[in-house]
């Protein structure tokens, strides 16, 4: 047991004089695949050494009672009167994960939970999915349900859709849960088939680069991008009826389809059908230990964000670019939907201190933002720490 979920452990006992059931379930980075996942294309996350720990016990009653460590504030609610919480955002992931066994009619029991987090929340880690997942973990557990992981996993993702009012993929629910040490998932969204792809580097570590600003346009943007792509799959299918996403399109397609009818539509759906492919084709690179090729890739997938699918800012444009020639670097991007959050580098852990000491102060002078910076490593998915006593 960590030092992390000792402590947990310890602040449980103290508050509610008994021992809890701790569960660990992480934060997650995708190497590549960015925008795919609504095109019903792959992706490639893995989990990360950043984790949310849940410490819980079940009550005689039918009341809930959270406990956020981490932000010092406590939540209390009844089982007959689940709904989601306006005012704080915390307790709607945990409670919106238990309302998901009722739905499924599952009897749900009172519970008393410590939650804690290592996880950076607005980072793009995917903090929230931890949560869920070990939330809807540790009730399986408790609860004797017997669920399987994909299960859990739609669960977790349903809680985020109606609990948290966001209509996420499947895939940060998905990394958190299913993560392999030293390995990414190879993840088909239309399907839900994976596989297991080895990414164990030696003396390389994931670096993630904060940029420290959220851009107001990410939400609005985002849903235009997904209005460019359907607009290139239903153009394609006037022509082609067997298509059904950007998945099944090729670039004779578009350079037949729609090049010719919109110049911005084909530039989206463009990058869209090469980051399929980029993706298929690192796959291969981790296969074959050419490490060097995939990290090209990345900055590849980095530039089409950036100049095709305009989803970018200066920001992270600044910190990809102030890392493209570095001979420690191996590949960099930005990670996420866009305007802001992180970029994922692949750098040399002995370069890191060096990077990290040129780098800060020449963003922090460009940008006037703070650039604060996260080491990780690829772990396993949610996983029980202790056994409950």
């Amino acid at each position: 047991m960590n030092t992390i979920a000792k402590q947990l452990q310890e602040s449980f006992i103290r508050m509610f004089k008994e021992e809890p059931l701790i569960v660990r379930s992480p934060g997650r980075v995708n190497i590549i695949g960015e925008h795919t996942d609504y095109n019903e294309g792959f992706v490639l996350p893995a989990a990360i050494d950043k984790a949310a720990y849940l410490a819980i016990s079940l009550r005689q009653d039918e009341e809930i009672h959270l406990v956020a460590q981490d932000l010092k504030e406590n939540f209390s609610i009844g089982i007959n009167s689940l709904k989601p919480v306006g005012d704080i955002s915390w307790p709607n992931y945990i409670v919106g994960s238990a309302a998901q066994f009722l739905k499924r009619g599952i009897p749900l029991k009172g519970f008393n939970a410590v939650l804690t987090s290592d996880v950076p929340i607005g980072a793009g880690l995917s903090s929230s999915a931890a949560v869920e997942c070990a939330t809807v973990f540790a009730l399986n557990e408790l609860l004797q349900t017997g669920l399987d992981r994909m299960t859990m996993v739609k669960m977790a993702q349903k809680a985020e859709h109606e609990y948290a009012g966001v209509m996420c993929g499947i895939m940060d629910q998905f990394a958190s849960m299913m993560g392999k040490k030293d390995h990414v998932i190879k993840l088909d969204c239309r399907s839900l088939a994976y596989e297991y792809v080895p990414f164990k580097l030696e003396g390389i570590k994931i670096l993630l680069l904060n940029t420290n600003v959220k851009h107001s346009l990410a939400s609005s943007e985002y849903n235009t991008r997904r209005k460019e792509c359907e607009q290139a799959v239903a153009w394609v299918k006037e022509q082609e009826p067997g298509i059904h996403s950007l998945r099944d399109v090729t670039i004779d397609m578009l350079n037949k389809y729609v090049w010719p009818r919109d110049e911005t539509v084909d530039r989206r759906s463009r990058y869209v059908v090469q980051e399929i492919e980029r993706l298929t084709l690192g796959c291969q690179d981790l296969q074959n230990g050419e490490i060097n090729a995939l990290g090209n890739k990345m900055f590849a997938t980095h530039d089409g964000l950036s100049k095709m699918y305009e989803v970018s800012c200066k920001e992270l444009d600044f910190l990809v670019d102030a890392v493209r020639d570095n001979d420690a670097v191996i590949g960099a991007r930005m990670m996420g939907g866009g305007f802001g959050g992180c970029t994922i580098n692949l750098v040399k852990e002995a370069a890191i201190d060096g990077l990290m000491a040129t780098l800060k102060p020449a963003y922090e002078m460009k940008m006037n933002l703070p650039l604060t910076h996260y080491i990780s490593s690829i772990e396993e998915g949610t996983l029980l720490i202790n056994d409950h006593v």
